[in-house]
């Protein structure tokens, strides 16, 4: 998939992503959807990224991607109301943003599995519904928004959608080849 650079892309590949997302979700056991992520040694030799380790569950992968659709959805509507915020919130910055992850990893601990498909569900339509409010100048011109910094807006609503859905898909099949190896 090439990187969206109007707004027709960007809406129509973040929900190609999220319907290819729930699709594979759709097409897995309940037992496989509720049990734990278990990466062997093996592969985290590997796969040094901290997600691999952090992530126990289907849900906190659908946490995750919720959680980073929060940050977009808050970071936007806080510039257009006046109110220069960066996109990762104080106390966190671009180099400590993996303690931000694991933060909100912790914060939902105890939310249900079928919960995170919900609010994944709605902050992607959150997503979406915003992503339509602007021209495709507004979200591709770089420096267009002041506090988009050097990147374009549209490169975020990428990041936080067709990207990240793209991540969890890889996740959660290479999850689904080891769950299906130990069966």
């Amino acid at each position: 998939m090439t990187r969206a650079t109007t707004k027709s892309d960007l809406i129509n590949n973040a929900n190609a992503e999220f319907t290819k997302l729930l699709a594979l979700i759709s097409t897995m056991s309940e037992e496989e959807q509720n049990s734990v992520l278990n990466f062997d040694n093996n592969f985290l030799e590997k796969h040094k990224e901290a997600h691999w380790v952090r992530d126990k569950n289907l849900r906190d992968v659908l946490i995750h991607l919720y959680e980073w659709h929060r940050l977009l959805l808050n970071w936007i509507t806080a510039n257009q109301n006046g109110e220069l915020k960066p996109f990762i919130p104080s106390p966190y910055n671009w180099k400590t943003y993996g303690q931000m992850n694991v933060d909100f990893w912790l914060c939902h601990q105890k939310t249900s599995y079928q919960r995170s498909k919900d609010m994944l569900k709605q902050s992607h339509f959150d997503v979406i519904t915003l992503i339509n409010t602007f021209s495709d100048s507004e979200l591709f011109t770089k420096k267009h928004f002041s506090w988009t910094g050097t990147s374009t807006l549209g490169s975020y609503c990428v990041s936080a959608t067709s990207s990240h859905y793209i991540w969890a898909i890889k996740k959660i099949k290479i999850h689904r080849k080891l769950y299906q190896e130990t069966k």
